[in-house]
């Protein structure tokens, strides 16, 4: 069954092209479709669309649906062609001429469109809650192993005294940052597009500002035109937002990786945590790091593909853009499985301690022997060269503190004010907002 056939059947093989995996990903859109429709009917009833009575039934055997589809007792059968199509045709089955009344004054384009802006909501709402739990995970790693010192590199050489406190506070400061792209996505989704229908609007006097509200949306996406060119640029906001997130993850695993080889041993992590070798009864390898570095990787290239996908399309719908299903929910899954799966292994993380006691890393603290030099009177150029000289002729002999108080630094984290800035995002989230529009709806 298809909302748009009349009397002619489509080829099989161009049936079969056309819909590819459409009807595998729509499943995932189910919930949010009763919801655009349970919005989309209210605001027809307000019209003089459709009846008091007819209302009534419509709502009633949408919500027994939703409960369905959240029981995972809704699917989408073989001959029909996708979710919105199923939803109308169990409606029309159930409850007879009512169900074909819901499709007024809109099209699959907008339909669909409000859909996935209420699913982008719904996963990037899931992303921030994961983001927030590592967040708040690796700030108490920080605080906990503050005074632990690691060797910090550039250009892979041993540079200068860093601190675990520090390692794990800058992939927590980071995820601020991410978490910044991540609000601008939200922003970008929580507009309505409904009521643009097939991107030029209706000739019916529909309440736009009805089904706004009764969404939870923070505005609307006002021009109908544009509504309809909103998809594509909205998928491609959000893959450059949690492809932050994702860089972040990735830069972590990387570091991950090499703390856990013997050349550095700088982490550790129970047995079962990690994998070993079928010839090799050492090995303790970072298999989950490894994977967490490939999905992210993976996801940092979602920019580009959905960039590509979109480039010469001009104004108006295209098939196309049902493509970009396929790159981004499957996206969305792998991010969330990396969020969750940093968190439980940074839970079972040790940290060595007295790394720096080892005198390989003693040049490390070149650069603090320079600065007591220069702050006993010592021009700063003059003292480099003393320091460099000694090294050279192997009579370098540092004093293996370190004295670092200005804001960001080893002695000085700057967790607390970190964690405000955390905290100021997570407050512009309208999640309380959108949480009662849905509860709402389903009464």
């Amino acid at each position: 069954m298809k909302i748009w056939q009349k009397n002619i059947s489509v080829n099989q093989l161009v049936e079969n092209f056309t819909v590819g995996r459409d009807r595998e990903f729509d499943l995932q859109l189910a919930a949010f479709d009763v919801l655009g429709s349970l919005a989309h009917t209210q605001m027809l009833k307000s019209i003089g669309l459709m009846s008091a009575g007819d209302l009534v039934l419509v709502q009633q055997e949408l919500k027994s649906i939703y409960r369905e589809i959240e029981a995972g007792d809704f699917s989408i059968s073989a001959e029909v062609e996708d979710v919105h199509s199923q939803i109308e045709w169990l409606l029309t089955q159930r409850i007879g001429d009512a169900g074909k009344k819901i499709h007024s004054g809109r099209s699959r384009n907008d339909q669909v469109l409000v859909d996935l802006k209420l699913f982008f909501r719904h996963e990037l709402e899931e992303i921030v809650t994961q983001v927030k739990t590592l967040f708040d995970l690796l700030i108490q790693l920080s605080n906990q192993h503050k005074n632990v010192l690691l060797p910090g590199y550039t250009h892979l050489q041993i540079a200068m005294p860093s601190s675990f406190g520090l390692w794990f506070g800058a992939y927590a400061e980071s995820l601020t940052d991410d978490l910044e792209m991540i609000l601008a996505a939200y922003k970008i989704s929580n507009k309505n597009p409904l009521g643009a229908a097939a991107g030029y609007g209706s000739s019916f006097p529909l309440n736009r500002t009805l089904t706004t509200r009764l969404l939870g949306f923070e505005s609307l996406n006002y021009n109908v035109v544009y509504a309809l060119m909103g998809r594509g640029k909205t998928e491609r906001i959000i893959a450059q937002a949690i492809s932050s997130v994702s860089a972040t993850l990735a830069k972590m695993a990387m570091d991950q990786c090499l703390y856990l080889s013997q050349n550095f041993a700088f982490v550790s992590y129970p047995d079962q945590l990690t994998t070993g070798s079928s010839i090799m009864p050492h090995k303790k390898n970072p298999d989950v790091w490894e994977i967490m570095r490939g999905k992210c990787n993976r996801i940092q290239a979602l920019p580009n593909d959905v960039a590509l996908m979109t480039a010469n399309l001009p104004s108006g719908y295209f098939r196309d853009l049902q493509l970009l299903k396929e790159l981004l929910f499957p996206a969305f899954a792998d991010l969330k499985d990396c969020l969750q799966m940093a968190t439980f292994m940074l839970e079972n993380i040790s940290v060595k301690e007295a790394i720096l006691e080892d005198d390989r890393y003693k040049y490390l603290f070149s650069v603090e022997e320079t600065n007591r030099r220069v702050l006993s009177g010592i021009p700063f150029r003059e003292a480099y060269k003393q320091i460099g000289a000694e090294i050279e002729n192997a009579s370098f002999s540092p004093e293996k503190t370190v004295n670092h108080t200005h804001e960001g630094s080893i002695g000085n984290l700057c967790n607390e004010e970190i964690t405000e800035c955390m905290d100021e995002l997570l407050e512009q989230f309208p999640f309380k907002k959108v949480q009662k529009a849905i509860e709402n709806l389903l009464k």
